[in-house]
């Protein structure tokens, strides 16, 4: 694709319905203040830790029925139109009161929950924004993973971390999903299988 049609493929209003479509090209997208974003692929221990992290998640979510938990091809959207991607998220079901079954396009706002997994290529610059966007539409608490330092930052708003867990700490969540708990170190698993 030229750079001239990428360009106005970025720039055009999308509708939920065209947006929704992408999702069958093999990419996953956010979007952005109008720009059709790529979030690429991700690496192994990308989704090894979502795999790890989303199953002792819905492991309590699921026990105590709290809610919902999502993927990163769930997409949210913002009360500025754009829609949000992160790696794992959770809503909790005083948000989904009223509801049959869950809508087959978006859920508006943030979920309470949001993790992201920290890729190479993204920028802190970029979490930043999301995190302030995830917090203005309702998230209560986010977790931001660096999977080579092995490290977890726990936000409760936007402005600074309130916490950095290490592999001797334990992910704790809060008021927002009781009871659950998971030792950092778990995320972080080794080769040796």
């Amino acid at each position: 694709m030229s750079a001239v049609t990428e360009s106005k493929i970025n720039k055009k209003r999308w509708t939920d319905a065209e947006f929704m479509a992408l999702s069958h090209d093999g990419h996953r997208y956010e979007l952005v203040n109008g720009e059709l974003i790529d979030m690429g692929s991700s690496g192994a221990l990308h989704s090894n830790i979502a795999i790890i992290l989303s199953s002792a998640l819905f492991a309590v979510v699921n026990e105590q029925k709290l809610g919902a938990l999502f993927d990163s091809s769930t997409a949210f959207k913002m009360k500025n139109g754009n829609r949000r991607s992160p790696d794992i998220s959770f809503f909790a079901k005083e948000r989904l009161q009223g509801m049959t079954q869950l809508p087959t396009g978006f859920l508006d706002g943030a979920p309470d929950l949001i993790v992201e997994v920290l890729s190479p290529g993204n920028t802190v610059a970029e979490i930043h924004d999301k995190l302030v966007e995830y917090f203005e539409n309702s998230t209560r608490l986010a977790w931001v993973i660096h999977p080579s330092e092995n490290y977890v930052l726990v936000y409760r708003s936007a402005q600074e971390s309130d916490r950095l867990l290490k592999s001797m700490d334990a992910l704790d969540g809060e008021d927002v999903i009781p009871e659950f708990m998971l030792p950092v170190a778990n995320l972080f698993p080794t080769t040796a299988f």
